[in-house]
């Protein structure tokens, strides 16, 4: 999956955005050869460091609620207008004020309209304070300026191809997540136990060869292959 590079023309070139390779996954795992070995309590400010979520830059919400907002405004601000005009007021605005005016708090259509309103309200506060693109796994970088992340079917992709080639494995399934990697795997021959065991080691080093800023726990389930 990974080729051997020259490190200096891996730092001199940045991978576009939304591409992800295991060329890139590489570049971030591997140092160079020349770099001195670091024991614990040393100075890692060189080392790779953990890159944060991107943020997602939220388009289609962000849209949706201009474009609501624009409308009301217009709406208003055309009725508005037509008002100084000397014309009278449209009906929409003269029922909508009489019904703010005269309907109780306790209506069972205000209570509707004030639950909607939280909801949607709500949905935007955490549209705003959350980053988003929870497709996408970090990873470490060499530079705080630097983010990258890895697409969670990518990394399954990875993942299952290590799965498949342990001895007596002939089908894998995997699914990654935030905290979790579940791996299924059906066995063709060899026991179960060992099975299970070299798949847990071989996972673990392939997940580690990611690079990932917060590597998932690995569960395995392994079951004889169907007839």
């Amino acid at each position: 999956m990974t080729r051997d590079q020259d490190p200096k023309a891996g730092r001199e070139q940045t991978p576009g955005s939304g591409e992800t390779t295991s060329r890139t996954v590489d570049l971030l795992v591997k140092q160079p050869p020349d770099a001195p070995d670091r024991e614990d309590g040393d100075d890692t400010r060189g080392g790779p460091r953990p890159s944060h979520r991107p943020w997602s830059a939220r388009r289609i919400p962000a849209a949706l609620t201009a474009l609501v907002i624009g409308a009301a405004a217009g709406f208003l601000l055309v009725d508005v207008v037509r008002v100084r005009a000397g014309a009278s007021a449209a009906a929409w605005r003269t029922r909508l004020a009489d019904e703010l005016a005269t309907r109780p708090l306790d209506d069972v259509w205000v209570r509707v309209g004030a639950a909607l309103l939280a909801a949607v309200g709500l949905w935007l506060i955490i549209l705003a304070v959350t980053p988003g693109l929870r497709r996408h796994l970090p990873l470490r970088t060499p530079d705080d300026r630097v983010q990258a992340a890895l697409d969670r079917d990518a990394a399954a992709l990875m993942l299952r191809d290590a799965a498949l080639r342990v001895p007596g494995v002939s089908a894998a399934r995997i699914r990654v997540g935030r905290h979790r990697i579940a791996a299924r795997a059906e066995v063709r021959f060899r026991a179960q136990a060992d099975v299970k065991a070299d798949l847990l080691t071989t996972l673990r080093e392939q997940r580690d060869r990611l690079a990932l800023a917060r590597p998932p726990r690995i569960g395995v389930r392994v079951r004889p292959r169907r007839p």
